[in-house]
């Protein structure tokens, strides 16, 4: 990951008892609808964060890969009703074939309004932003880089298996997200697309042909300490309708403090081939701090579990379940 680049109109009052929402209607002050919200376990995400992590760095063409793939087909079927194994054969930034595997898994698939959610499952092979530079060429766990999104959507995944929602819901793990070009090494034209060349694949290689979704969300880094989301560039770009509806939600919950109403330059992460290819309107949740960018462990050796809050996972997980359960 990455490369950096430089309304509301109140129509009822939201009122909340523990994860029930009524929605209360202005002209005769009578209940309208009730939605319930399932309860969000950081424990369980966690817990698949450390699933992946304990395979090792899953880096392109090696077994931990493999392992971790496996792993995540046979997990993400115990929650929906189809899973896709999206598998082709790409070329890397340096020439060499990479053999990737974007996994899809769709719940109501005969549902027409769909919501498609992301995160990438592979891990990078350089920690090039390491402050040690005879780790630049080591590969790194990717616990927060990768697997703490994966361990979200598998916890929604989850959720939605125990209570249906009234949308469809299509969750997709992309492949060869992480794989761009070093910082230590010469390359010479635009390398933003050597980055993401999973989502680049399905976004003009859909799962399903004329594939449709409403919207859809990324999440990228939402397992550290400290987090800060801001809104990023081509979210606000491309999807600015949801970021408000995100981000609102958020601030509802209590969540202001890390869903912070600041915007941000544009990332090159999954979601901008999404907008541009599949033209899905899509929000990356990503954590980046103004002037310092991205969190201290990106690309470094020190993206391991131990440095997984907990408390992140559960902001990140009851905003987003929140989201999907009030469409």
């Amino acid at each position: 990951m990455k490369k950096e680049f430089f309304l509301l109109c109140m129509i009822g009052i939201w009122c909340s008892c523990n994860h029930q929402q009524v929605v209360i209607n202005n002209e005769n002050n009578l209940p309208k609808e009730e939605v319930l919200v399932p309860t969000f376990s950081a424990d369980s995400a966690y817990n698949y964060i450390a699933k992946q992590v304990a395979f090792g760095p899953r880096v392109m063409n090696s077994k931990a890969h493999d392992n971790c793939r496996d792993y995540l087909v046979n997990q993400l079927s115990l929650f929906v009703d189809t899973v896709y194994k999206q598998e082709t054969t790409l070329r890397s930034w340096d020439n060499q074939e990479i053999s990737i595997c974007n996994i899809i898994g769709s719940i109501n698939p005969n549902e027409d309004k769909r919501i498609v959610l992301f995160s990438h499952w592979d891990s990078r092979s350089y920690a090039d932003n390491d402050a040690n530079e005879s780790n630049w060429r080591k590969p790194i766990d990717g616990a927060n880089d990768g697997a703490s999104g994966v361990g979200v959507l598998l916890e929604v995944a989850r959720q939605l298996s125990l209570k249906n929602a009234r949308v469809g819901v299509d969750i997709i793990f992309f492949d060869a997200e992480d794989g761009g070009v070093p910082s230590f090494e010469e390359y010479y034209g635009d390398s933003s697309e050597t980055w993401c060349l999973g989502s680049q694949y399905w976004s003009s290689h859909p799962h399903v042909r004329g594939y449709k979704a409403k919207y859809g969300i990324l999440l990228d880094m939402v397992g550290g300490k400290n987090p800060v989301f801001p809104k990023e560039y081509f979210s606000v770009t491309f999807a600015g309708g949801l970021v408000d509806k995100i981000w609102n939600e958020a601030d509802r919950l209590g969540y202001s403090n890390v869903f912070v109403n600041t915007r941000e330059g544009g990332i090159t992460d999954d979601h901008y081939f999404v907008n541009t290819i599949a033209q899905i309107p899509t929000v990356d949740i990503i954590h980046y701090e103004k002037g310092s960018g991205f969190i201290s462990t990106w690309h470094t050796q020190e993206d391991v579990l131990e440095n997984i809050e907990k408390s992140t996972l559960q902001k990140v997980g009851e905003v987003l379940l929140s989201i999907i359960y009030k469409e």
